[in-house]
């Protein structure tokens, strides 16, 4: 059985905000217009960018909260542990790499790119930049790699709810 111990209530926060803007990446991705040479950064775009320097702002406020504030212990078997680890290590590391290609990318399309549409960032890429116009397919591809394996995420939870039916989910619950 395992620990019931629970996350903080800022780590959980972060978490639940994560995903919340996550959802909306994926489904301003899917429904914004397609990009090409004479593209504008509006409507749907925009946000999109918008919504990617808010997710990695986030993000690293959520690594730096968990290198202050560690996880609870757990008491799994040891190859769900280092499978949870990884696939744990995989995600965090995809949404901190996917943001960064498409602000790569958009700076190559001489795009601006701030914080909240207030804060200015600096380009990471000379416009018109090959370099990170092929950002931009990587950021494509590895944003299906991520939705993998938040999948995979969403599964081992479901599993450790329905299957195991121990309290695994319930330490990142956003209820009480």
């Amino acid at each position: 059985m395992a620990t019931t111990a629970r996350y903080d209530g800022v780590s959980r926060f972060l978490h639940w905000l994560i995903v919340a803007l996550v959802a909306a990446q994926f489904v301003l991705g899917w429904t914004m217009p397609e990009v090409h040479r004479d593209t504008k950064p509006v409507g749907l775009i925009a946000w999109h960018i918008v919504a990617g320097t808010s997710l990695l702002a986030v993000m690293l406020c959520r690594i730096l909260w968990r290198l202050t504030h560690p996880a609870p212990m757990i008491e799994i078997a040891r190859p769900l542990r280092v499978l949870s680890a990884l696939t744990q290590l995989a995600l965090y590391g995809l949404l901190l790499i996917v943001p960064l290609l498409g602000w790569i990318n958009a700076s190559s399309r001489g795009w601006p790119v701030t914080l909240a549409y207030a804060i200015p960032l600096p380009a990471l890429a000379a416009s018109g930049s090959s370099f990170g116009h092929a950002m931009g397919d990587v950021h494509g591809v590895l944003a299906w790699v991520l939705f993998a394996l938040i999948c995979l995420h969403v599964a081992g939870a479901l599993t450790h709810l329905f299957v195991f039916r121990d309290r695994v989910v319930q330490r990142m619950a956003p209820w009480s």
